[in-house]
Parts: structure tokens; C-alpha cells; sequence
């Protein structure tokens, strides 16, 4: 049976970096050696890694002035790398669910941090609209997929003041106007490589304002200066991202990843609301994620919650189950889940609907 990968993270990636990332496990480079296993600073890795931030650059369309990093500790450090190494006195952060309440709180032991806006009133389902940004604040901060809840920003804000965004989930799905934002970050394990490896884009000149004395590790230009070799990277997680960006940049890049990533979301937003079994959990049609769409048993059909993970597991639907703070069913759909496993889902969702409806 064909199993469908609908994990949030580690979650599915293009066959083509499987295939090739085993390959290079066996034999990297025609060195006889494992990719697993050869310096770091070796000529073959350093092309690789080279190649990589090129492809990065290349694929997001980012501008001169900015440096693309591939660093260790998650996402969950930069939390914190970002108020050491940029805020002075005061931040501004947008909570729209777990990852941006972590990011304010590593923040606070660094300055004052102003919540501008919060969805948590209504358990994160749904984007704050019509907040405003202090201007004295040192930057904005904002989490753009949330990956618990199913919401999403699809928009490059405008703000008069150094913008920051966590984009974990959502990178490479569509185009980002990067020139709008100081630094974006982001864990691999969603949408560019296995876990082990955090992607950081930024924009040069905005370090080298603070005040405080920042460690060796946690400061942001070490690793500009030594291109993201000041120590040993994450070797096979950085190549099996370049893989990643390869196939990207095969299938069209991120012009062609949105349209598709549009279509997948909106056939199985569609069968969700149309079935009457299901509703999900976004109201808003427009702060719906477009990689991770979250529903629930329809009212009078909780019971049946248990029932259709089983079902939908015994028909090859891996990794639907909710996060385990809010329960309910998470299809993650990012970029290398393709369109016949969404299609998939719904069969059997139609199927356990003519079952019990």
C-alpha cells in the first residue's frame, strides 16, 4: 500500500533529494567516502555548501547586502539570537500562536517586548488584523505559518520599522519579497531538509547596534564572516537542502510551487467544507494555511474523532493526527507532497462519509 506523508515536520521530502542524499551517503563526489564523513572543509563539501547559498540567493530573488547562513540549534535558538544580536530597548511581536509565544518569551530577557496583537483569544484561528507597530520599537517580529493552528500570513508586510519573520513552514512555497524584511529564519525539517539544519537570511547591515557583549556562537556576524564554517555544520542536512533547492529550481522555483501549493489547499479546504463529517478549524478563509490545514469532527460526529484515524491510517494517510495540544486532524501539504496524495485523502474521507453520514 502507498503510504501518504501528511507529518508536519520531520515531514515528506522530493524523492529527488532522497535518491541523491543516498547516494552521497554511499559515495560523495566519486571521493569513495560518505558525505557523512568528510571534512567539512574539504573542496567537495565546500562546493556543496557554496552551491547551496547560491541556489538560496538565486531561488528567493534576495538582494545584495543580505547573507544566507546554515546554522544548528533550530529555530527555537534563534528566539533568542535574534533579540541579542538586534534588540536594543524594545521589540514588537505579533503572537499568533506556540512558536511566536516562544520567540516573546526568549525575547523579554533582552529588553522590553510590546505585543502589538494576539489570536489567542480564539485558540490562534485566525490572523490579528489592524494592529499597529510602534515605531520605536527596534524591530517586528512575526511568525508567518503556525503550523499548530493552520494560519498563515501569505502577505510581505509594509512597516517603517526592521522587519523579522520565523518562516519554519512556509519557505519556498511562494514568493517573498525578501527586500522587505532584516532577517528571516527558519528550521529545515518542513519544506527544504531533514532536521538538523536552520536557514538564516540576512540583511548585513543591520547588525553591530547593540551594546552588549554577544558570545562567540549566538552572534550572527562570526558566522557572515566565515560563511557558516566558523565550526562544523550540519553537513548532510546542508546537502540534502542543496538537493532540495535543485529540485526547486527544476520544477519551476517558487513561482511554480505557490500555484500548485494553492490547488492541493484549495481541494482539500473545499472537501472539508463540503463534507458534512468535517469542519475546519480557520474560519477565515484568507488566514487559512495553504501548508497546513487543520479540521476537526463536524459537530454531533465527535465521537467518531478515534474511528477515522484509524480508517484513514488503515488506507495509507501517515501523520494526520493533530498536535497533541489541540487535538482534531493536521494535513501538511508542503511542497513535495504531491497533488494524488491530497486526492487521496479525500477519497477516504469521502468514503467514511458514506460509511457514517
Amino acid at each position: 500500500m502507498k503510504k501518504h506523508n501528511f507529518y508536519a515536520g520531520p515531514s515528506i521530502l522530493p524523492q529527488f533529494t532522497l535518491d541523491e542524499t543516498v547516494k552521497a551517503i554511499k559515495d560523495f563526489a566519486g571521493t569513495g567516502l560518505s558525505v557523512m564523513e568528510i571534512s567539512h572543509r574539504s573542496k567537495e563539501f565546500v562546493a556543496v555548501m557554496d552551491e547551496a547559498i547560491a541556489l538560496f540567493k538565486s531561488l528567493l530573488k534576495i538582494p545584495e547586502g543580505y547573507s544566507v547562513l546554515f546554522l544548528g540549534g533550530g529555530a527555537s535558538t534563534q528566539f533568542a539570537m535574534v533579540p541579542y544580536n538586534l534588540l536594543k530597548t524594545k521589540a514588537a511581536y505579533l503572537n499568533t500562536g506556540a512558536w511566536s509565544k516562544k520567540a516573546i518569551k526568549e525575547a523579554k530577557f533582552f529588553g522590553e517586548v510590546d505585543v502589538v496583537a494576539s489570536s489567542e483569544d480564539a485558540t490562534f484561528n485566525y490572523i490579528p488584523k489592524d494592529f499597529k507597530v510602534p515605531a520605536d520599537a527596534d524591530y517586528f517580529h512575526i511568525t508567518t505559518n503556525n503550523t499548530i493552528y493552520g494560519t498563515e500570513i501569505r502577505e510581505d508586510f509594509d512597516v517603517d520599522i526592521p522587519l523579522v519573520a520565523d518562516m519554519s513552514s512556509d519557505i519556498f512555497s511562494r514568493p517573498v519579497d525578501v527586500s522587505k524584511y532584516v532577517l528571516i529564519y527558519g528550521g529545515a525539517q518542513k519544506n527544504l531538509a531533514p532536521a538538523g539544519v536552520t536557514f538564516v537570511i540576512i540583511r548585513d547591515d543591520i547588525l553591530g547596534k547593540v551594546d552588549r557583549p554577544i558570545p562567540t556562537m549566538l552572534n550572527y556576524q562570526t558566522h557572515i564572516d566565515k560563511g557558516s564554517m566558523f565550526n562544523t555544520p550540519p553537513v548532510l542536512p546542508v546537502f540534502a537542502a542543496l538537493q532540495t533547492l535543485k529540485w526547486l529550481d527544476n520544477n519551476g522555483g517558487v513561482e511554480a510551487m505557490e500555484k500548485v501549493n494553492k490547488h492541493k489547499a484549495g481541494l482539500l479546504y473545499d472537501e472539508i467544507d463540503r463534507n458534512p463529517l468535517f469542519k475546519g478549524t480557520v474560519p477565515n478563509k484568507e488566514d487559512r494555511s495553504l501548508m497546513n490545514i487543520c479540521f476537526v469532527m463536524n459537530d454531533g460526529y465527535e465521537s467518531l474523532e478515534k474511528e477515522f484515524l484509524e480508517f484513514a491510517t488503515s488506507k495509507g494517510m501517515i501523520g494526520i493526527k493533530g498536535h497533541r495540544s489541540v487535538g482534531g486532524f493536521r494535513a501538511s501539504t508542503y511542497n513535495a507532497l504531491p497533488v494524488e496524495s491530497v486526492q487521496a485523502l479525500i477519497d477516504t474521507m469521502q468514503e467514511f462519509e458514506k460509511m457514517k453520514a
